[in-house]
């Protein structure tokens, strides 16, 4: 069997995570952030409970498809009126442990999909 290196990207993959901190393309990240193909960025919100109607605007603004928001190791659900913008906007939003956004944000980015993951690290 041939095996071939896949072709570089410049496209942002979750390589890795564990407790408290993620990796994407292979780099180390302990704080939040919000991760899209072509994009990466720090999220500044200070933890779960803290969430605002703002983040998900923010979120809004970046105009993706799907949002998967991962809440850390524990399933927790944001109310609903604070993600009212993304609701306005059409954008769907998924809501997972951070270990399963990082799953799924690979999945929908290597299928094409516009997708954002707005993961907590920090709980």
């Amino acid at each position: 069997m041939k095996l071939h290196l896949a072709a570089a990207t410049t496209e942002n993959r979750f390589t890795g995570y564990g407790e408290g901190y993620v990796m994407v393309n292979n780099v180390r990240h302990e704080k939040n952030l919000i991760v899209l193909p072509e994009r990466l960025m720090q999220w500044d919100v200070a933890a779960f409970d803290a969430l605002s109607g703002q983040d998900f605007e923010f979120l809004a603004n970046l105009a993706p498809e799907i949002v998967l928001l991962g809440t850390g190791s524990s399933l927790r659900f944001p109310h609903p009126a604070l993600s009212q913008s993304l609701a306005n906007a059409r954008i769907g939003l998924e809501v997972m442990n951070t270990p399963a956004a990082c799953r799924t944000y690979n999945i929908l980015m290597a299928e094409g999909r516009k997708v954002a993951a707005a993961l907590l690290l920090r709980e």
